[in-house]
């Protein structure tokens, strides 16, 4: 969506100042992507968990958990920005598809701060 909005204002021969797709791709220095599982687990291994669960046999009170995914942007100044993505059905759970919406979402927030910079 950002590159069409791009070859439109392209087109129009809008030449002022703006921050362009490019921009926010180079201002990023890595990108990081796991699921609220994968947190809960990482923090469990280093101790470091807290949490209030309701146990059940069959971990309906984790496993939506798995279902919600995170995008971490680390940019080249060293401020992060994060995105998420909750699936509705775990039917219609795809990794690939959590991820790129989580990244789109992560994406949004550094707009406004590269803008500020102009």
């Amino acid at each position: 969506m950002a590159d069409s909005i791009e070859q439109e204002i392209q087109a129009k021969g809008l030449n002022a100042p703006r921050v362009k797709p490019a921009d926010v791709e180079a201002s990023i220095a890595s990108e990081h992507y796991f699921t609220a599982a994968d947190g809960r687990c990482g923090a469990i291994i280093s101790g470091m968990y807290i949490g209030r669960e309701a146990p059940s046999l069959d971990d309906g009170d984790i496993v939506p958990l798995s279902l919600l995914t995170f995008c971490v942007l680390v940019l080249r100044n060293g401020f992060t920005v994060t995105g998420e993505s909750a699936c509705a059905s775990p039917e219609n759970f795809y990794p690939e598809i959590g991820r790129k919406i989580a990244r789109q979402h992560a994406l949004s927030k550094i707009w406004p701060l590269l803008g500020y910079e102009l």
